[in-house]
């Protein structure tokens, strides 16, 4: 087993039921109901799955079809920074191409992928929205602009010649 598959949720099984609870029978609640399980755990364990459907009266394959369905709910556990690179076509043109390869290099991970130690998740998106920052990308919630090979070594921590 990975420390991946072994990382557990930031609740306990017992808080997850708690808050599933809250929504018993309500079948129109189910996006709201992931997400808070998600905010609260940092993803969705598979094992709510069925006591999701059954505490919502589906069935678990509608659950699961739901969570699997939308990107930005999550199955397994990220780490403890998200990185999400721009693919926008401004940041391609700039060389956001290299800036993903660079990144990856660096956490040792593709995309989708999170490091052994928890510490990043991998990701691209369509368009941060910052173009004429390009080529750009994201740690959390905040946003670095105008990327090049020093800046990446920078922010995490090796130097350019690694």
């Amino acid at each position: 087993m990975t420390k991946l598959q072994q990382k557990k949720p930031k609740i306990s099984m017992k808080q997850i039921e708690k808050i599933i609870t809250e929504y018993q029978g309500k079948k129109w609640a189910l996006i709201p109901l992931v997400q808070k399980i998600q905010e609260q755990a940092g993803y969705i364990p598979p094992e709510t799955i069925p006591i999701i459907a059954r505490h919502l009266g589906l069935f678990p394959a509608q659950v699961q079809g739901v969570v699997t369905f939308y990107a930005q709910l999550y199955t397994t556990p990220r780490g403890n920074n998200v990185v999400r690179v721009c693919r926008g076509t401004a940041c391609h043109v700039r060389g956001g191409k290299s800036i993903l390869k660079l990144v990856k290099q660096h956490l040792g991970i593709d995309e989708g992928e999170t490091t052994e130690d928890m510490e990043y998740t991998l990701e691209t998106v369509a368009c941060i929205g910052v173009c004429a920052l390009a080529p750009n990308l994201m740690i959390n919630k905040e946003t670095h602009g105008n990327m090049n090979p020093k800046k990446v070594a920078r922010l995490f921590g090796k130097s350019e010649k690694e």
